[in-house]
């Protein structure tokens, strides 16, 4: 049975949020093996890899006319954030990291109506500071991050802006392309020599003995490639092409959750105030049920 595209964006959503939001928890593993240039250009390049083929066999289809917001979406949302969610968790725990994220519906906000001639309803805008709240919550809640720091915190921001510039970017240039084309076009071809470049310069050749440690760290890093990359785009470039860029930005609302969750897998401890905060997150998605935005199809960046 053929979904509506009102059931698919929640399942992609859904979906989405389990993946993502369990990428925080494999950077923080693999950061314990490699360091944060290592994991971000291997999360490029294997993911690269998967994709190639096919991209190769599409080359046919490959939009030529839109290769400028390929590259736009390419170093926004897969390239320059991969790079600095592993040199954040460095300092930060990977809980923080996915609360912060949480920023891009803001970002989108924002951006859409300063940059592009995005509408938004009220109910929506209302759902977002809700959720927004609950992401304050879950910070002023977090009993292992301690206080705070304000070069990671920059860095992750500065992550959202690009993820919320290339939802954005996707949204109004590119959601003509199908959502697995756009993938394996943007790390089949756009992302594979930088990947492997980055690599190069990252002293992972150098570092990889083949010892059982490369190993370990390696099967982290290729489940956060495969998953946490490569499938996790196509689904959100394809949440893109049945939603609004603000609807698919709030999977970042619903992300913390599952880092909390995997946190507390992984031995750290969950406060009353991080659960207050997950629920009020829960609540303000409810109120983003509203799509009475303007029309995808009427959305144009407005001219310099």
């Amino acid at each position: 049975m053929r979904l509506n595209r009102s059931n698919e964006k929640w399942i992609l959503l859904i979906v989405l949020t389990v993946i993502w939001g369990s990428s925080f928890i494999l950077i923080k593993k693999s950061l314990l093996y490699y360091t944060p240039y290592e994991v971000g250009s291997l999360r490029i390049l294997i993911a690269s890899l998967l994709l190639l083929p096919y991209a190769l066999a599409n080359i046919k289809k490959f939009p030529k006319k839109q290769v400028k917001y390929l590259i736009v979406a390419a170093a926004c949302g897969n390239f320059v954030p991969m790079f600095l969610f592993p040199l954040a968790e460095t300092q930060i725990s990977s809980s923080v990291a996915g609360i912060i994220n949480s920023m891009v519906p803001i970002f989108v906000i924002i951006l859409g109506a300063l940059f592009w001639s995005t509408k938004t309803s009220r109910t929506q805008i209302f759902g977002t500071l809700v959720s927004f709240l609950g992401v304050m919550l879950l910070t002023l809640g977090d009993a292992q991050s301690g206080a705070l720091k304000i070069i990671p915190i920059l860095l992750l921001l500065l992550a959202t802006l690009l993820y919320a510039i290339n939802g954005l970017t996707v949204k109004t240039h590119l959601g003509q392309v199908e959502p697995k084309l756009l993938s394996a076009f943007i790390f089949g071809f756009v992302l594979f020599f930088p990947s492997v470049i980055s690599l190069g310069f990252s002293g992972f050749l150098q570092d990889f003995t083949g010892s059982k440690e490369n190993w370990i760290g390696l099967i982290y890093v290729g489940l956060l490639a495969v998953f946490g990359t490569g499938l996790a785009m196509m689904l959100n470039y394809r949440l893109l092409s049945v939603s609004s860029a603000l609807f698919a930005s709030t999977v970042t609302l619903l992300m913390p959750i599952v880092a909390i969750g995997w946190g507390v897998v992984d031995g750290e401890s969950l406060s009353f105030m991080q659960f207050l905060g997950a629920v009020v997150i829960l609540a303000g998605l409810l109120f983003l049920r509203s799509e009475q935005a303007a029309k995808p199809s009427k959305m144009k960046k407005r001219s310099s």
